[in-house]
């Protein structure tokens, strides 16, 4: 019955109609505005988790299909569904966007415009993975930028919101560019008239055209994702960025752009995913290793955590460029284990800066004994990044080692590097900032985490752990979504 209920739609108006209303809030208005924020996002959440429980791992194609025709000269419809991949990254936005709340909790600064923002901002990445669309995916993803440029600028870290938020906004402009053409060329060869993603899965472009254009559409949207060497703008924007903000941007906004360069891209274009595939490769092995290394080098806490960001979304595209079953089941479990990871890195991060006021490794210390939970939940994150048996990592990260193995197994050798050197830096910082010699200077004013940001790193950690020990949990519905991906490429 539910498969007919409206339910996608009801995730996209929700949360909208929340922020709406907190903004016609009286300016006044302090307290109310992080409720309805809370209520918002906590039914994004329960949503989300539903449409993950009642979702159908046994059926092929999408579920809970809506249709509304709504540009019919310019063949535009809305149109949302889920598949099993764009599911498990349904749920990731339900659980970062409500933990963003809750870390944003204590923000006085114009609070009202802070949450509205947050909210759109969360509204945007879902309508993405709902979206059966060309024109409509392509229209949340743009819609994204404004909340995120004006929560970097607004609430952002002030020595680098305005730079961090403007190199952003331009690298992103910059894939969509590219993005949109490929769109472009995508519907008109088709000559359907219609931007529908089934319909245009469902047209063999020829081999040339699909050679030309698959760059356009893959690395155009790959940009948001992180790829080499357009990956500057990430670590830049989540340092400039407030907690919450970083906490959306690298947990789940960089998955929307891997998820539209496999929807328009890979499944689309197969003859042309299949012609790059080495390219994209040696890009991604580019990102795991070079990622990981930039962050072994860096002493400002939140940089490590953002080019830690750029190193494991090489995982995700490396088992994108694999193009078999191992590759892609990984990549979309990696998808939703480092959105998590990463919300979850960036929250503590936020915590400890909270408490200190000041991320640089070298004056940080000892706060083990003064936050002995964000040490757990960092260690655990940690431990995750490392892709240790037990956790969300393992069992993300293995697959697409076994899939690219089988493609390319120097690539695969090449990439252990990355998982080396991503011990190192964990635990390097682990070492600096929760052991060692207590820092007098920023421990002083060190206060007990509320009840609020425990909540948040238990939850996170047990998301990861959970994950990591039943990932038959999370595996059905990807496995579901990777086999209408092989049908596509001519291997199912």
């Amino acid at each position: 019955m539910l498969n007919h209920f409206p339910i996608l739609t009801l995730m996209l108006i929700a949360p909208l109609l929340f922020g709406v209303v907190i903004l016609c809030l009286p300016a006044s208005a302090t307290k109310t505005p992080r409720w309805l924020a809370l209520a918002g996002s906590g039914l994004l959440f329960i949503l989300s988790v539903l449409v993950f429980l009642l979702f159908n791992r046994s059926a092929s194609g999408v579920q809970f299909v809506q249709s509304i025709l709504w540009l019919p000269a310019l063949g535009i419809s809305f149109k949302v569904g889920v598949d099993g991949v764009s599911v498990l990254l349904l749920l990731l936005t339900g659980i970062v966007a409500l933990a963003g709340v809750v870390v944003s909790w204590k923000i006085d600064d114009r609070p009202r415009e802070f949450f509205t923002y947050l909210l759109f901002l969360a509204v945007s990445v879902a309508g993405v993975f709902m979206s059966l669309d060309a024109f409509q995916l392509f229209f949340f993803l743009e819609i994204a930028v404004f909340p995120k440029y004006l929560m970097i600028v607004m609430w952002g870290w002030k020595e680098k919101k305005e730079y961090g938020g403007m190199k952003l906004t331009l690298y992103l402009f910059f894939g969509s560019m590219l993005a949109l053409a490929g769109i472009l060329a995508l519907v008109n060869e088709a000559g359907l008239n219609s931007f529908d993603l089934i319909s245009l899965q469902e047209v063999q472009f020829s081999v040339t055209f699909q050679r030309i254009w698959f760059p356009f559409i893959f690395i155009g949207f790959a940009v948001l994702g992180g790829l080499f060497p357009f990956y500057n703008w990430a670590p830049d924007g989540h340092v400039a960025a407030p907690t919450a903000v970083s906490m959306l941007l690298a947990g789940v906004e960089m998955k929307v752009g891997t998820f539209a360069a496999l929807r328009l891209g890979i499944m689309l274009l197969p003859d042309g995913a299949k012609f790059w595939a080495p390219l994209i490769i040696i890009l991604a092995v580019i990102n795991i290793v070079y990622g990981a290394f930039l962050a072994l080098v860096q002493t400002d806490f939140k940089y490590i955590i953002g080019f830690s960001s750029v190193s494991h979304m090489g995982f995700v595209i490396l088992g994108f460029a694999s193009l078999n079953n191992e590759g892609l089941l990984g990549a979309g479990m990696q998808m939703f284990s480092h959105g998590v990871m990463t919300a979850l890195f960036f929250a503590i991060v936020g915590m400890v800066y909270d408490r200190t006021h000041t991320r640089d490794l070298s004056k940080l210390g000892g706060l083990a004994g003064k936050l002995p939970l964000a040490t757990i939940g960092f260690i655990i994150a940690g431990l995750v990044s490392m892709g240790m048996p037990g956790f969300s990592g393992f069992v993300s990260e293995f697959p697409i080692f076994m899939g690219i193995w089988q493609k390319a197994p120097a690539a695969a050798i090449v990439s252990v590097l990355g998982v080396v050197i991503t011990a190192a830096y964990i635990l390097r910082t682990v070492t600096k900032v929760f052991f060692g010699n207590l820092n007098p200077e920023s421990a002083v004013a060190v206060t007990a985490l509320p009840w609020r940001d425990k909540f948040i790193i238990v939850g996170l950690s047990l998301v990861l752990i959970i994950m990591g020990v039943l990932p038959s949990l999370f595996s059905g519905s990807v496995s579901q979504g990777v086999n209408n991906i092989l049908s596509l490429l001519g291997a199912g």
